[in-house]
């Protein structure tokens, strides 16, 4: 076990390409740490130099204290999990996990009986004699995390290792991968695309975003204070509601003005840079969890009512989550701003005079497609963005 410590990382690729930019950051011995974002942010990037299997631009890597930038991939004293499992097809169960200890010339009988424990922990001794053309896509993953087990390394690195299971598999593997890290206490880095699989796995969630790391903190801190406008959106599923606002004074009060609606926003309830804006604009930010159906919601209690037409309604047992429009453009944030340049004049298409929003709502509700909805949300649930800059109003 060891810990990890990234100093100034940094990957350029010949063309001018950077895929990880000066990242600094500090994993604690027997941590859990996922790296979260789009396609493109770095996350892959910063375990294949981790692993030694890309060259470092700039800046440096230590493990346990000892920088191993110049060591060969076998001497970090780290093991891989891929997302392609990588066995030997030709090898049974116990032939692929005791590989890379036959690799070291361990003694046949201390192979044996490492990975008959290691196979024991991941409940798949009775497997140690099939081939990996006979077990199923689960069942191959948990071969995978034994091989890297049997090799007891400080670091264990995983890539995307659940992306080719189905979704109830990926589940149940990630409660394990959890149990066993736990078990092990061994420092871990796990890549991920997927937010709903970051936030339920990681100590800290590591969030990148075009190379560079946006915000680092406990899977609960992302979500109650993003740092910006990009976090705000990845992290939480349905994503966060953003729109476009205006703030007037108004009784010592504040109301936000967004398309034909007003919501009266109490001062106690606003932070102080927030309060500070009268008279500009703002991006307002409503989870989609912390809107309720109005004539579910019992007495009103100081809470901020919404109303707006039904587009979709999907019950999905425990609760309804329903899509509904508000006449307001959406929020372009810079990296969909990107997405929508027209290379042919170099201008942005029209923006939409509406944008669609979510709300997670009780199973008992009325909402359906074609009703009107009428919306609660505490005003303290409310979220406040710099339209200029994308970060936090706090």
């Amino acid at each position: 076990m060891a810990e990890l410590r990234f100093r100034d990382l940094t990957k350029a690729f010949p063309g001018g390409t950077t895929a990880v930019d000066s990242l600094d950051l500090e994993i604690a011995d027997g941590e859990f740490m996922v790296f979260v974002g789009p396609s493109g942010s770095g996350k892959t990037t910063v375990l294949r130099l981790t692993a030694g299997l890309e060259d470092i631009t700039r800046g440096e890597i230590a493990i346990g204290g000892e920088v191993v930038n110049r060591l060969h991939p076998m001497d970090r004293d780290i093991a891989m999990v891929f997302q392609n499992y990588a066995l030997y097809p030709h090898m049974t169960v116990s032939e692929n996990m005791g590989f890379g200890l036959k690799l070291r010339h361990m003694p046949k009988q201390q192979i044996k009986g490492r990975v008959g424990e290691v196979a024991h922990i991941l409940g798949i001794s009775d497997l140690l004699k099939r081939k990996p053309g006979q077990l199923s896509g689960g069942q191959r993953q948990r071969v995978a995390m034994g091989r890297a087990i049997v090799r007891e390394p400080a670091v264990f690195l995983m890539d995307e290792p659940l992306s080719n299971l189905d979704a109830k598999l990926r589940v149940q593997m990630r409660a394990e991968i959890q149990r066993i890290q736990h078990r092990l206490e061994t420092t871990t880095i796990y890549v991920t695309h997927d937010q709903t699989e970051a936030m339920t796995m990681g100590d800290r969630v590591a969030v990148m975003r075009q190379g560079k790391l946006v915000q680092c903190d406990t899977p609960q801190e992302l979500y109650d204070h993003p740092v910006d406008l990009f976090v705000a959106g990845f992290i939480g599923s349905p994503a966060m509601n953003l729109v476009h606002a205006h703030l007037e004074p108004s009784n010592g009060s504040m109301v936000a003005e967004f398309g034909s609606r007003k919501l009266e926003l109490p001062a106690r309830t606003l932070p102080e840079s927030v309060a500070a804006r009268a008279g500009r604009d703002v991006i307002l930010g409503m989870r989609p969890e912390h809107l309720q159906d109005a004539d579910l919601a019992g007495p009103p209690n100081g809470k901020l009512h919404l109303e707006a037409p039904v587009t979709l309604a999907e019950p999905v047992g425990a609760e309804v989550i329903a899509h509904f429009e508000l006449d307001t453009p959406p929020v372009l944030t810079k990296d969909t701003i990107e997405l929508a340049l027209d290379v042919d004049d170099n201008t942005i298409d029209e923006k939409p005079d509406h944008v669609t929003c979510t709300a997670r709502l009780d199973p008992k509700t009325k909402a359906a497609r074609g009703s009107r909805l009428r919306l609660v949300v505490d005003p303290s649930s409310l979220y406040f963005f710099d339209p200029e800059t994308e970060t936090a109003l706090r």
